[in-house]
């Protein structure tokens, strides 16, 4: 059987590296009935938007996306196009799993952790009101109103609101122990600021607390954000599978990443939007960016998306093939000869390949790795 999957090609570096990973999963022999479609700002300059309403049309359709980068203006612009897709098809659950390989230059080696960051809610929820605004200056005058003039906020403020509710932190905690209990992972950390927001975070932490009792056989604990940052640089090795609100999620998920050796090698997965017949939606993608100073130059390493490629094959259920790619991956990037600048040991080694042969060196390992 054929798996429908909308490929999101992405602008600056993305094409490339899309155009590597189709061709790196189709010869792990899994059948894949691909449909590209174009997102990003190089669409934008013609359509007008960097989110053609036909790439939500295939995504609704096939169930199954994998995304290469796109560009997000910093401060101006559109909002981001990840974020779009997240709340368009209500993606709740933002995996991330950070984990060590030979070959990859880093002062740690032994991680293994694994990210969930709830995706729809707290400060990303896109709720803001601009400065001196009408309606910044009304919720003002409310908030000192409600606080009996007790909690002041400056007129000249700009305002982002913070919602984060129970059915939210529900569903985000159950699927990080779900996914704790099918591959065998043995504790969930709960991150939170609850001593200082206590009827947000304090939410979170509380509700975190009742889902965890529902799976006695792994072991639950939680950290203040802050002490968690510190424990990662410590000792990341006491660490599983963490579950965060969706700032914190966004900020850890870099550091973690910053413990295997960057962004380079940190795949991703969104994961909900389930409908009325129980399918849901999961988008897979790289967690770096563009990288649009180096479009068209062959140069970028493509394992991130490859490696998100994986987490699709074992998402549609070909875990045999999502290991055996895992392992080519691992090989190359452990063998060092037929792998991009980064992963060399220096970084101007003349012996560096480009994204594309990089992905052929994996197709060929994936003969040899059984």
């Amino acid at each position: 059987m054929k798996h429908p999957v909308t490929l999101i090609l992405g602008d600056g570096t993305g094409p490339e590296l899309a155009a590597v990973t189709r061709d790196v999963l189709d010869a792990t022999g899994v059948q894949f009935d691909w449909h590209p479609v174009e997102a990003g700002v190089d669409v934008m300059a013609k359509r007008g938007t960097p989110l053609p309403p036909e790439v939500l049309e295939s995504i609704q359709r096939d169930r199954t996306a994998i995304k290469a980068p796109i560009t997000t203006p910093v401060g101006t612009g559109f909002r981001s196009v990840n974020v779009a897709l997240r709340q368009e098809f209500d993606l709740y659950a933002c995996v991330r799993p950070c984990k060590s390989y030979k070959g990859v230059r880093s002062r740690y080696a032994g991680i293994d952790l694994v990210i969930f960051r709830e995706n729809t809610e707290d400060l990303y929820a896109g709720i803001e009101f601009e400065r001196g605004g009408k309606e910044a200056l009304e919720l003002i005058e409310t908030i000192g109103r409600l606080t009996g003039g007790k909690k002041k906020i400056r007129a000249d403020s700009g305002i982002s609101i913070k919602p984060i509710s129970e059915l939210g932190t529900r569903r985000i905690v159950k699927a990080a122990f779900e996914y704790a209990r099918t591959h065998g992972r043995k504790k969930v950390t709960a991150v939170h600021k609850s001593n200082i927001m206590k009827f947000s975070d304090g939410l979170f932490l509380s509700v975190a607390k009742d889902v965890a009792a529902s799976y006695p056989e792994i072991g639950f604990d939680d950290r203040i954000v802050d002490n968690m940052c510190m424990q990662l640089v410590q000792k990341p090795e006491d660490y599983d599978v963490l579950v965060l609100p969706n700032l914190y999620g966004d900020v850890l998920s870099d550091l973690c990443a910053g413990l295997i050796g960057g962004l380079g090698i940190a795949p991703g997965m969104n994961v909900g939007g389930v409908d009325a017949s129980g399918r849901g939606i999961a988008i897979f993608e790289a967690t770096h960016g563009s990288a649009p100073k180096y479009k068209g130059q062959d140069k970028v390493n493509p394992t991130a998306m490859i490696l998100s490629g994986v987490l699709m094959l074992d998402y549609l259920g070909e875990k045999q093939a999502a290991a055996r790619l895992e392992r080519a991956v691992a090989k190359v990037i452990a063998d060092g000869k037929y792998v991009t600048y980064d992963l060399k040991n220096d970084r101007n080694d003349k012996s560096a390949v480009g994204t594309r042969r990089m992905g052929q060196a994996i197709v060929e390992a994936l003969e040899t790795v059984g």
